[in-house]
């Protein structure tokens, strides 16, 4: 039997070049999103501390939201007619977030996660002008839910260091 690898063409409205600028975006976003999301698994089984319990359970909803994001976030690149990342070589190509060696101190887990989080924000900020220009309205129906969610967990993680 005799398979031909043919492509099937994507016709939603916006051409192949857009659809691939947009996958591109939103592959530097899986790759925050899951990077963060591992990092945050990681000061979730290492935080100690007076704030252990706190924290622990912050954590624990933070990287359970996260888990879910990189699958919407996989899904639209693939809706958009392109593979997703899903390494961690391309996610350490394509991340703005470094990973933490060791383990910190709670205090510093917190501002490591408030930089993670703020990191995602300006990286779902930096796709959409390419979505208005297209009027890719589900993928900045998207970039605007990771934004209102990064920004607030951030918000929160902050509130933490103040005091």
């Amino acid at each position: 039997m005799h398979t031909t690898n043919t492509k099937i063409k994507v016709d939603i409205g916006i051409e192949e070049q857009e659809r691939q600028k947009i996958a591109q975006g939103l592959s530097r976003l899986l790759a925050d999103t899951y990077t963060l999301y591992l990092k945050t698994h990681n000061f979730h089984w290492n935080v100690t501390g007076p704030m252990f319990r706190t924290l622990h359970l912050m954590f624990e909803q933070q990287y359970n939201e996260l888990a879910l994001a990189v699958d919407l976030i996989a899904e639209r690149i693939r809706t958009l007619g392109f593979p997703a990342p899903g390494t961690y070589s391309d996610y350490a190509k394509l991340s703005s977030i470094t990973e933490t060696l060791g383990v910190p101190k709670a205090e510093d887990m917190i501002r490591l996660l408030v930089e993670g989080q703020e990191a995602v924000v300006r990286t779902a900020r930096s796709v959409f002008p390419i979505t208005e220009k297209v009027n890719d309205e589900p993928t900045a129906d998207l970039l605007t839910q990771r934004m209102q969610v990064h920004e607030k967990t951030a918000w929160m993680l902050r509130s933490l260091l103040e005091g």
